[in-house]
């Protein structure tokens, strides 16, 4: 399985820990690049306009990396966009980015909405920071296993209703509900075994295990 690992240009102090990270390939979006070489890992990909770098910064990045693609300033894509089309490219199946939550809300919603593209390309993807763990799952019955770093596990509905949702294993059990946009019936929930299950019929859903700060 192809795993790649993408670093946005997020606030560095929601990146978590990357020492279990071990992706086939690391690509650093725009000044994702020197975070990751800040942390010790040689990005096999910089891509972006890098107009959030200096000079000197820019310079360091282009001679760390494996590869480095500069692309214009003025362009209709963003730096993450790149960085995903660059991850298709290279036939990933399963994604993982980090650095692309907090700071600017805009950035970070169309972020969150950047896991439907995956979804449709049949790519598995999550966002991952300090705090907080996102992935979106579609119609179906899944498994979900407990996880010590991200303990509260939160159901939002990413379309506007999520019919026949049930959960099983869980403290606040649930059986064939709707939910609607706006709904907080399945926020802050809990396993209580080392695993559990939850199905739907219909929507799409947005699933994020959390940590208190």
């Amino acid at each position: 399985m192809s795993h790649i690992a993408i670093m946005g240009n997020g606030p560095v102090e929601l990146i978590p820990d990357l020492s279990d990270c071990e992706p086939d390939v690391w690509i650093g979006a725009d000044r994702g690049a020197l975070v990751l070489l800040e942390k010790g890992i040689t990005p096999d990909y910089a891509v972006g306009d890098f107009d959030s770098m200096s000079f000197d910064e820019q310079a360091k990045v282009e001679r760390g990396a494996d590869v480095f693609e500069k692309y214009p300033v003025e362009k209709e894509e963003t730096d993450l966009d790149i960085a995903l089309n660059k991850a298709y490219d290279l036939h990933a199946e399963t994604i993982s980015l980090f650095g692309v939550t907090g700071g600017r809300l805009d950035h970070a919603l169309i972020n969150m909405q950047l896991l439907y593209p995956m979804k449709s390309r049949n790519v598995s993807g999550a966002i991952i920071d300090q705090q907080n763990q996102l992935e979106l799952a579609m119609p179906g019955e899944h498994e979900i296993r407990y996880d010590m770093d991200y303990p509260t596990i939160s159901f939002i509905p990413f379309t506007q209703q999520v019919k026949g949702l049930t959960l099983h294993g869980f403290y606040y059990g649930l059986a064939d509900k709707t939910l609607l946009w706006g709904s907080t019936r399945c926020i802050s929930n809990r396993l209580i075994s080392n695993s559990g299950t939850f199905s739907f019929d219909e929507g799409i859903l947005l699933i994020i295990k959390s940590c208190d700060g």
